[in-house]
């Protein structure tokens, strides 16, 4: 036996409010939040397939957000993993410090025992199926490098998953419950295999240590974006497809934050180039501007604090013992 719970005859108040609750007692307790200004709209269906629960959500912009006080307030139901098929309206789920990106036709793979978050910045409709962890036979290691991971409908098993996913979502209610029980056994086979493919692929991607195998990759995008006065936080994190509090994580152990490296490093830059002695060298507001320093003010207070003096005086400071070195090479010879 199905559900299907809309917000058509709640006033408007309380639509948000019914959407959320429907959504937490049909499938795990979340947390919504509508993203526009208007009254809420939305849709929940759902219904078995054996241990499968397939459920359609249709609704306006929103975050739904699974937290740790949720997951805590229910220690006794069992973990579900989750897969999310998009089928209209974009997607980005959060779990773990990575993020996944979700366009129509995409599927994600997600943890319902370990907090997330989903924003849909626009009206959207999604089919989502959930079974007991324990039925994949996965080991935990590989779901967890496997959730928030995307797949799109032209890559891996995307071509062949993701129709047989639609047709079962747009049929479950049809199935006589043996037939749903057999149907179940083979998600579970599905999903087992994929989170297995989509681990593996990413310890492929990522030899040795992965925390140290992105750091690299993340020192190695500021160097080629330093000289952006645009290049921030947010843009790194997305760039590598990971949250800003997890960027903050990979840096711990580095001694530095991310914000003070990409300083120091644009610091170091300019140094270097004031030092050059050139008939035709910027001035040090054009070299400021270059290595993404937008406020003189700020950039002068900068360099003072990592060099001692100003600007300008490391510049005729560099400028005079590069002089007084060539005078000695001179009367050397």
């Amino acid at each position: 036996m199905g559900v299907r719970l809309t917000t058509t005859s709640v006033v408007d108040d309380e639509k948000a409010g019914f959407w959320s609750e429907a959504v937490s007692r049909t499938l795990v307790p979340v947390e919504v939040r509508p993203l526009t200004g208007r009254p809420f709209d939305g849709l929940v269906e759902s219904h078995r397939l054996g241990y499968v629960r397939i459920s359609t959500l249709e609704a306006d912009a929103a975050r739904l957000s699974r937290t740790a006080a949720l997951i805590a307030r229910a220690p006794l139901g069992e973990p579900q993993v989750g897969v999310g098929v998009q089928v209209s309206g974009r997607a980005v789920l959060e779990q773990d410090g990575r993020l996944a990106e979700v366009p129509p036709g995409g599927l994600v793979v997600y943890d319902t025992a370990r907090p997330y978050t989903v924003d849909h910045p626009e009206r959207f409709r999604t089919h989502l199926f959930h079974l007991p962890r324990r039925l994949l036979g996965v080991p935990e290691r590989d779901l967890r490098q496997a959730s928030a991971t995307t797949v799109g409908p032209e890559e891996g098993r995307g071509p062949v998953l993701l129709p047989f996913l639609g047709v079962l979502a747009a049929s479950a209610h049809s199935y006589p419950a043996p037939v749903g029980d057999r149907l179940a056994g083979s998600v579970a086979d599905l999903f087992s295999a994929l989170i297995a493919q989509l681990s593996h692929a990413r310890a492929a991607h990522e030899p040795g240590s992965p925390n140290e195998h992105l750091v690299s990759r993340v020192r190695e995008y500021i160097d080629q974006h330093l000289g952006d006065p645009e290049l921030s936080l947010q843009r790194i994190a997305r760039a590598h497809h990971i949250s800003v509090r997890y960027l903050h994580r990979l840096f711990e152990g580095q001694r530095v934050t991310v914000s003070r490296l990409i300083q120091r490093l644009r610091l170091d830059a300019c140094a270097r180039e004031l030092a050059r002695r050139d008939r035709a060298a910027p001035t040090v507001a054009a070299v400021a501007q270059r290595w993404g320093f937008v406020d003189p003010a700020h950039f002068s207070r900068a360099f003072r604090a990592a060099y001692g003096v100003p600007p300008r005086e490391w510049r005729s400071l560099r400028s005079a013992d590069a002089g007084r070195s060539g005078r000695q090479s001179f009367g050397e010879h």
